[in-house]
């Protein structure tokens, strides 16, 4: 004859006095776009009692009108069967995991617009028991793939996101103004006519948190940065944030196109350069904040930090700088790039450097050098000057033809490196380039 006997995992209550436990009692999602999925968020559904708990079901109190979507312990809550499951069995000191995602139909609002929803537990005993589900739901315009064929003006109240490389053919221009370009990983904005941009952020598409305490947008990598061709040519920023990207611009190789001789000891000076930059930031890039080849850039109060390559690299060309703050304290790796790098060559090819001319300027970071001049062959021009900078790099005290009036940096300051700025938070990504008052680089830098 067979015993069987029933273990105490298999006994399951009634009693109104049993409760599941949950993490919180509301489930606070991210800001998201409307008609565009959340991520995955996750909760557990803990049984602390003694004895088991049947849950007779669960289900979304609005059903399907919120645009959240439940899976309960594996079970998804499909449309068809009211938006919920039934006969979920916890057993004693056991717990269910709860997936939750949106995608939120659109509000026809200019600002986020909270949307939220109950997700019931009605247990065996009759108790209800429930977490409430929130999210803000912001409308925005969203472009695939577009390429600017004719002379564009984009301004807009409402965020626009960017899927697939955003193009601007050869021989147009696209101007942007007053506007958040929010790009989707992959994306990125490919230039081969002309780029003009004011009061304009460029930036990921993630509004959600990679944790608690980090939103994605602290993360650098987030879309492919700025793109401007050979055939780009006379692209003007002002007051424009670029942040997030794996690199922030690069400017390619191209001809300096003769011009005005407005400067008698540089052959063929361009009359306008292919890049201007006016109270700017390239920040939190991946790889380098700004690349330039061979092109004639100009930099005002600009400010180029955090990057995982260079902040700035020019290679040939011409590169005028007035105050601007290359600050290198990029969290990511130990192997970051310099805060400022120039040469005359690339490879193995020379690109003579014309003219490099940066005045009341910051060049500070973690290491100890962070100003890299490299020298290519000795008859390429390589022509530089540095005059009432900041620089962090061993002092150059007999060339006063290129470094004039330098502060030389030292890690053995007493103010030095991330001492400077108001605010530099390595645990939350926090960043604040404004001077500390403390700071002995006062009157310089972009602020």
């Amino acid at each position: 004859m067979a015993v069987v006997a029933c273990g105490d995992d298999d006994n399951f209550s009634t009693s109104t006095g049993l409760r599941l436990t949950f993490p919180e009692d509301t489930l606070k999602m991210d800001t998201v776009f409307s008609r565009t999925p959340s991520s995955t968020y996750t909760f557990w559904v803990h049984n602390e009692n003694d004895t088991g708990i049947r849950v007779q079901s669960v289900r979304l109190r609005r059903g399907n009108q919120t645009g959240f979507r439940v899976n309960v312990d594996g079970i998804y809550l499909d449309n068809s069967n009211g938006s919920q499951t039934s006969d979920v069995e916890i057993r004693k000191n056991d717990s269910i995991l709860v997936f939750v995602e949106l995608t939120a139909a659109e509000n026809g609002q200019r600002t986020p617009v909270l949307v939220e929803d109950d997700l019931l537990f009605q247990l065996e005993s009759g108790v209800e028991q429930k977490v409430c589900l929130q999210a803000w739901s912001w409308d925005a315009k969203k472009l695939y793939s577009p390429v600017i064929t004719k002379d564009t003006l984009i301004e807009s109240e409402l965020p626009i996101v960017i899927f697939g490389d955003m193009k601007v053919e050869e021989g147009v221009e696209l101007t942007i103004l007053n506007t958040c370009l929010y790009f989707h990983d992959g994306s990125g904005l490919l230039v081969y006519g002309s780029l003009h941009t004011e009061d304009c952020v460029l930036r990921g598409d993630r509004l959600d948190d990679m944790f608690d305490y980090l939103p994605y947008d602290r993360v650098s990598g987030q879309w492919n940065g700025v793109h401007l061709y050979e055939t780009s040519t006379g692209n003007t920023m002002l007051r424009t944030e670029i942040r997030n990207p794996v690199k922030g611009i690069v400017c390619d190789s191209a001809a300096l196109a003769p011009t005005i001789p407005n400067d008698p000891t540089i052959p063929n000076l361009p009359s306008s350069p292919r890049l201007s930059m006016t109270e700017c930031i390239i920040h939190n890039c991946e790889e380098t904040g700004l690349e330039a080849y061979n092109a004639y850039i100009i930099l005002d109060h600009c400010q180029l930090t955090n990057t995982g390559g260079d902040c700035i690299s020019v290679v040939g060309g011409i590169a005028d700088i007035s105050y601007c703050t290359f600050a290198q304290f990029y969290p990511f790796t130990a192997s970051r790039g310099a805060a400022f790098r120039f040469s005359n060559r690339y490879d193995e090819t020379d690109i003579p450097l014309q003219r490099l001319s940066c005045v009341g300027s910051i060049m500070t970071g973690y290491d100890e050098d962070v100003v890299m001049g490299v020298a290519g062959s000795e008859d390429v021009p390589f022509n530089y000057d540095f005059r009432l900078c900041l620089m962090r790099t061993p002092a150059v005290t007999d060339d006063s033809l290129h470094f004039e009036q330098i502060l030389w940096e030292t890690p053995k300051d007493s103010i030095q490196g991330k001492q400077h700025f108001v605010q530099i938070d390595e645990d939350n990504l926090i960043y604040d380039f404004h001077l500390d008052s403390l700071s002995t680089a006062q009157g310089l830098g972009c602020y």
